[in-house]
């Protein structure tokens, strides 16, 4: 019986990581290159940064971390004036609530994510966030949901995962959690075959996480 969920945060709980994707996109083009949207999903996937391009492409690191402050700017601009709500996260979160105790596990800067939460009571229904800075490796590597499980006291069999990508699934799978993978048009293509259930929408979650101990 599952008693704990960890959710990913960006593209579960709010709707930023194409927003991720342009700001690096625009970043770069300031400097005259091209990100190809297909090989970031790619090594998106893989747990890789929004740099990797221009990295092999011989872009000096100087560059690149001069790059990737003004790519802060542009995200938390992004952040502060796009629609990045998902649909009923709120309400199916008030459902959960009664039966689940609940945390957020995720990739995204303290800074970013306290702008993302400013004005928003998603995290009212959270015991806990652990955000880039509380763990050493990231997702792919299991340290992440690892770090939540012992932060809970939960065994990996009394909790379950809600991700989007297959970064955060193969995170959770080498933790040995079960994973639940909501849809997400932007990571459509990953291979998201080791999840434990897909979903369309997150408001299917209270049905689908109560049938994984049926």
């Amino acid at each position: 019986m599952k008693k704990y969920i960890l959710f990913d945060h960006d593209g579960v709980l709010v709707d930023t990581e194409f927003w991720y994707y342009k700001a690096g996109e625009r970043a770069l083009a300031d400097i005259g290159f091209t990100l190809d949207r297909d090989q970031y999903l790619q090594d998106m996937s893989e747990g890789f940064a929004t740099w990797a391009q221009a990295k092999a492409a011989g872009i000096d690191e100087q560059t690149i971390s001069r790059q990737r402050e003004v790519r802060n700017v542009y995200y938390q601009e992004y952040l502060r004036t796009e629609d990045i709500e998902i649909a009923r996260v709120l309400e199916t979160l008030d459902v959960l609530a009664g039966e689940y105790r609940m945390a957020i596990i995720t990739t995204s800067k303290p800074h970013d994510f306290a702008l993302i939460h400013e004005k928003r009571s998603i995290l009212d229904y959270m015991e806990f966030s652990l955000t880039r800075e509380d763990y050493e490796r990231a997702k792919p590597h299991p340290e992440p949901y690892l770090t939540g499980l012992q932060r809970f006291g939960a065994a990996a069999a009394e909790t379950v995962v809600i991700e989007d990508s297959s970064r955060g699934l193969n995170s959770a799978v080498a933790a040995g959690i079960d994973c639940i993978v909501v849809a997400n048009e932007f990571t459509a293509s990953h291979d998201l075959s080791k999840a434990t259930a897909r979903v369309a929408t997150f408001r299917e979650l209270p049905s689908t996480i109560k049938g994984l101990a049926s």
